[in-house]
């Protein structure tokens, strides 16, 4: 085995002081600020494989966010009847809000991509690749360089949580609705 799936093995199946590690890892972030940047990766497996390089010009930030419903603001006044349930429905994952939020805080980066940390019954932490655009080495490096002409990409869901959530993994037979987008089909159905 490769040092990555024994890393892979310990994170996913914890065993003897593992488990201790792991539980002072969740007082360690429940005691941290919400977005917090990081100078190494939590998990080194997950991140390698999603594109992180130990290299100047790559940024991670660990996120975290809440879990359960999002409630509506009170309505002071009338309301159609579309708008009177109590809580909203986001068709978002926790994993594309946590994005959405680290870009918000480094706005001079672009998303590469994210993965969970860790969870509790409150809080899911998740650690977000980001991108520095306007570093040299990111300029030069032609396996990274394409992230140059993607401005925004958390915002317009063109990360891999992102198209999840649009319904963009799957084609063909039962995706008809997916594409071009939610907008534009429901455009084009009221027309």
């Amino acid at each position: 085995m490769g040092m990555y799936k024994y890393l892979r093995k310990i994170f996913n199946k914890p065993e003897g002081d593992a488990i201790k590690i792991a539980k002072d890892r969740l007082i360690a972030f429940r005691r941290e600020n919400v977005t917090v940047k990081i100078s190494k990766p939590t998990k080194l497996h997950r991140a390698r494989s999603l594109g992180y390089k130990a290299k100047e010009g790559y940024i991670l930030v660990r996120q975290a966010v809440k879990k359960g419903g999002h409630s509506r603001p009170d309505i002071k006044g009338g309301r159609s009847t579309k708008k009177g349930r109590k809580f909203q429905i986001v068709a978002k994952s926790y994993r594309q809000v946590a994005e959405e939020r680290a870009n918000k805080k480094f706005k001079n980066l672009e998303v590469l991509n994210s993965y969970l940390v860790d969870d509790d019954g409150k809080t899911a932490w998740y650690e977000i690749i980001m991108v520095d655009v306007a570093h040299p080495a990111i300029k030069n490096d032609k396996k990274i360089n394409w992230i140059l002409n993607h401005q925004g990409r958390a915002f317009r869901g063109l990360t891999s949580a992102g198209k999840k959530s649009r319904g963009l993994r799957n084609k063909g037979s039962g995706a008809e609705k997916a594409r071009p987008s939610n907008r534009a089909k429901g455009r084009k159905a009221n027309n």
